[in-house]
């Protein structure tokens, strides 16, 4: 039986006029499948973004933006899935079931976001756990953790690895609103930590993720507790 993989993919894989790397993912996701089965979450990324800024101009309460973004994501998850083609489970599981289930046909399995509250990166967590997933790659817009954000500070320094707990006091401040999800958040932290899943957090670039498959080091692993 092959590893399962799961890897969550930023929302900006998505973005307008993403057709040629859209397709450039779904060649690798195909390549990869030879060696385990991938199961994608996809991001909501700007497209979210721009229908929950209206929406909230619009005085719709957080749960409801929420479904929003969700909606959103499983339009990006049946793209990937259209250019998947064969390859992929015909359309994006709306629940932890649903995926079980789509996980046991032995395809690639590609969903969006499955509860309101909760960003694709606890999505993606919980997909995890409930599939006993070999490794978690969170695949987002920066290369790893860094101590101070990158795009604003050059001397920014990335670990190579970090606590949980540690990542946790980086996050406590990070903005939990509909849409304001990035790097990860705490929902997903716990999920991690409670069934000590093997997590990473790295860039979203095929021949990255394919690296941290394949068992290189790279981007920022999560390290769930000191060693003794």
């Amino acid at each position: 039986m092959k590893k399962k993989i799961v890897i969550k993919l930023s929302g900006k894989v998505f973005g307008m006029d993403n057709a040629k790397i859209i397709q450039k993912y779904a060649d690798f996701l195909i390549k990869i499948s030879k060696i385990c089965q991938p199961v994608v979450i996809a991001g909501g990324g700007v497209i979210a973004r721009h229908y929950i800024s209206h929406a909230r101009n619009f005085d719709a309460d957080e749960s409801t933006l929420d479904e929003l973004g969700i909606e959103i994501s499983r339009l990006n998850a049946k793209l990937l899935i259209y250019a998947l083609k064969n390859k992929a489970y015909s359309h994006p599981p709306t629940n932890l079931q649903q995926v079980k289930h789509a996980v046991d046909d032995g395809l690639i399995v590609v969903a969006g976001g499955l509860h309101p509250g909760q960003s694709t990166n606890g999505t993606a967590a919980l997909i995890a756990e409930k599939i006993q997933a070999e490794q978690f790659l969170n695949a987002t817009d920066v290369d790893g953790v860094y101590d101070m954000d990158p795009n604003k500070f050059k001397k920014a320094k990335k670990f190579k690895s970090i606590e949980l707990k540690d990542l946790k006091n980086i996050l406590v401040h990070e903005d939990s609103v509909a849409g304001g999800y990035d790097l990860m958040d705490i929902v997903a932290l716990k999920i991690i930590e409670r069934s000590k899943i093997k997590t990473k957090i790295l860039k979203a670039d095929p021949k990255t993720i394919e690296k941290a498959i394949k068992g290189a080091k790279v981007g920022t692993e999560i390290i769930l507790s000191s060693k003794k």
